[in-house]
């Protein structure tokens, strides 16, 4: 099982995620898998390193690869020269938004959503132009459409979407893309799609921004990195689907590309070709344990909402009714580190996000620390 891996190994890895609180605590916080890394991948980085191969990256024919990756599993046709190798897909979002927008210009995002979208927005100089998500009573959210278009049409130059939706783990449909993709021409806005967690949907239900018609000048961001567990090794793409998109994409500048690892590259290109078995055998293993979340929360935590998410390993959980003020710091006293809801923006109070790439037993473990603390 490639998620079972021993409580007393994982406590040795050097990563961000075993390291980040003490050896008390249950690390399910950051999006990192506690994953045995694919065996092609191993034996590739193995290979490097006993032939002392750790120079320069070069990109090589990974646009290819990943365009017969994105062919065969989307059914969707990449150009693989207007893919730009770089180091990761936030890097690539702030080089986009100084090429492709001005300074100051709006940029749209969708609260409760990834962090690093406020900050790398800023850092680039920009201002960031919330449109919180629609809450729905199940549980579930929306776009909200309206609200999209109000922005646009008061200024807003770019919308950096995060599809699949990290912390809320939707898949917006075909429809809801093509909805979005009207709006940005419509008013002339630059669609960044982050597609990160592309390759985790359930039920292969993902839809790339490029799969919609009329979406030629949209720019999307993928890696291998969360899919296979390979963040530490430094690659990503930017894929531009016109001429118009890729002059925006080159304008970065070549030195941009100078932070991608060689062993990232070499190890994304592995992925997406020989990987593939690997990840369908992931896929099962977090639609398990997704459920087998579902059912602990239900048992032992019932005042908990939890809505499965299409996609990501990431759990958005609604702890508004068990009357904490601070249930992230509830949680971490009790010996679970989660990711403070707050920290995703406007819609985020309240609620935490878990991460449930890991073992059944530790799992439940988190679980039972969490529902302990409340008894």
């Amino acid at each position: 099982m490639i998620l079972d891996v021993p409580l007393e190994r994982l406590r040795d890895r050097r990563s961000a995620k075993w390291q980040g609180y003490g050896p008390d605590v249950l690390p399910l916080w950051v999006a990192e898998m506690d994953v045995e890394l694919a065996e092609p991948i191993r034996e590739r980085l193995a290979a490097m390193v006993a032939d002392s191969d750790t120079g320069y990256a070069w990109a090589g024919d990974l646009p290819e690869v990943y365009a017969g990756f994105a062919a065969r599993r989307w059914g969707l046709a990449v150009d693989p020269g207007r893919v730009y190798v770089l180091q990761d897909v936030m890097r690539g979002v702030l080089e986009v938004l100084r090429t492709g927008t001005a300074p100051g210009d709006g940029v749209v995002v969708n609260p409760p959503v990834y962090e690093p979208f406020f900050a790398t927005v800023a850092h680039a100089g920009r201002t960031v132009v919330p449109v919180p998500l629609l809450a729905r009573e199940d549980g579930g959210h929306d776009l909200d459409l309206p609200g999209l278009e109000r922005a646009f049409a008061a200024g807003a130059r770019a919308y950096l979407l995060c599809s699949p939706h990290n912390p809320v783990g939707r898949v917006w449909s075909a429809a809801e893309l093509a909805a979005v993709v009207a709006l940005c021409r419509r008013y002339d806005v630059l669609l960044l799609s982050d597609e990160i967690h592309g390759a985790l949907s359930y039920g292969d239900a993902f839809v790339p921004v490029h799969a919609v018609p009329g979406a030629e000048d949209a720019i999307a961001l993928a890696s291998a990195s969360k899919a296979w567990n390979l963040a530490g090794l430094k690659c990503a793409l930017v894929v531009a689907g016109s001429a118009r998109s890729w002059d925006t994409v080159t304008a970065m500048g070549q030195e941009v590309g100078y932070g991608a690892g060689l062993p990232g590259v070499a190890a994304a290109r592995v992925a997406f070709s020989a990987g593939v078995p690997w990840l369908a055998q992931l896929l099962e293993e977090l639609d398990r344990r997704r459920r087998e979340l579902a059912e602990l929360l239900e048992s032992r935590l019932p005042d908990v909402r939890y809505r499965l998410p299409d996609a990501t390993y990431l759990a958005w959980l609604d702890c508004r009714a068990l009357g904490l003020a601070d249930p992230h710091g509830h949680f971490l006293r009790a010996g679970v580190a989660l990711e403070p809801g707050e920290k995703f923006g406007t819609g985020g109070s309240g609620f935490v996000r878990l991460n449930f790439a890991c073992s059944a037993s530790l799992l439940e473990q988190a679980v039972d620390r969490m529902a302990r603390s409340l008894a």
